[in-house]
């Protein structure tokens, strides 16, 4: 695993957005980012991960920052790596050439991540981490979310799950992210600083851990199948790092006529709907709204020649000590009886999510 990234923030300089079932229109333009009260003239390229290991990715980041940059005015070429970091170099390359006065990427690991932020600052190319932090590398700024809180919601959610269902000593199987991602590092620091106490009091059964290559889902299904059987077929509980993985377990469980607390992040639609099904524990919501807004003030300030507006705060690069100026959004976990907060929110709508045999367990639990 890579070296932990070390938050050195006491509180974030984004907090929460109140979910929209939960808040009003005062709290809602309290926690809005400026990004309509700000205008720049120029050019932003955006490189997303992939289409794969995430379906927020496409499903929302790409929409709410195409929305973020017009409605400040600023042309945006967004384009998606698929995966390959050998695409994701092309891609940036065309874009610096393109003269964008802002890159800003989603890197697939350090290393390829760091390359590109070489090639954009030499080119005096303003950059941007976007959800992950680049180890070694030279962005301007970074925005995404308190990663070790998503791990530690997990967790903490996990640990709900059983306890509600009264399990006593449960076994538990825990499928990380990719080793070449830093937030997959950061997500393991925060639900293993919850499991680990509990693992060495003997309360609970550590049954195997797997890091999954590329947070491919169908290898993470591979390696809990591996996992499982190696345990004589026997689990409790599974931190899946995020929905895909947790989708992938599931699979395998029912498989095995299992059913046990699976947890998740990104709150998918998939996602959801195996909360709803009784099948997925709980997931984690990231308003990807609030962090891409936050991006585009970001890059507007730059643009303009200013510095980001972090309130000071910063994460440190643990591989050369630098102090990167950082916007980190609070996540919030979301259980069965809170699934329709993610949809008053606007993040997945009911028509997505309420189809078939699940609009039942929607009316059921108070999706509207």
């Amino acid at each position: 695993m890579q070296k932990t990234l070390r938050i050195a923030v006491a509180t974030t300089a984004v907090v929460a957005l109140g979910l929209a079932g939960c808040s009003d229109n005062k709290d809602d333009a309290a926690t809005t980012t400026t990004t309509k009260a700000m205008t720049a003239k120029g050019k932003v390229g955006v490189i997303l991960p992939d289409n794969k290991t995430s379906a927020r990715w496409e499903t929302a980041d790409r929409k709410y920052l195409k929305e973020a940059f017009a409605a400040a005015g600023i042309e945006a070429d967004i384009q998606n790596a698929e995966g390959d970091k050998t695409k994701m170099a092309t891609i940036a390359d065309g874009m610096i050439a393109s003269k964008v006065n802002v890159l800003m990427i989603v890197n697939l690991d350090s290393g390829s991540g760091a390359a590109i932020h070489k090639k954009a600052v030499e080119a005096g190319v303003k950059v941007i981490d976007y959800d992950r932090l680049t180890l070694g590398g030279q962005a301007s700024a970074y925005v995404s979310f308190d990663n070790v809180k998503v791990g530690e919601l997990q967790g903490q959610g996990l640990v709900k799950c059983l306890t509600d269902k009264n399990v006593t000593k449960p076994q538990i199987i825990q499928l990380h992210g990719s080793p070449t991602d830093n937030n997959a590092t950061l997500f393991k620091q925060g639900y293993q600083s919850v499991l680990t106490p509990k693992f060495k009091s003997g309360d609970y059964v550590d049954a195997g851990d797997q890091a999954v290559p590329g947070w491919d889902n169908a290898e993470g299904g591979k390696l809990f199948e591996q996992m499982l059987t190696a345990n004589g077929g026997k689990v409790d509980g599974v931190l899946a790092a995020n929905d895909g993985l947790g989708l992938a377990a599931i699979s395998v469980l029912d498989k095995n006529g299992l059913t046990v607390p699976v947890t998740g992040q990104d709150a998918t639609v998939d996602g959801l709907t195996a909360i709803l099904e009784g099948k997925q524990c709980m997931t984690v919501y990231k308003a990807i709204k609030t962090q891409a807004n936050a991006a585009a003030d970001a890059a507007i300030a730059l643009i303009n020649g200013k510095e980001p507006a972090t309130e000071g705060k910063t994460v440190t690069d643990t591989e050369t000590n630098k102090e990167v100026p950082a916007v980190l959004a609070t996540p919030v976990a979301i259980y069965k009886d809170s699934v329709k907060d993610v949809v008053a929110d606007g993040f997945v709508t009911k028509e997505e999510l309420c189809v078939g045999d699940i609009a039942a367990l929607c009316t059921a639990n108070g999706i509207k």
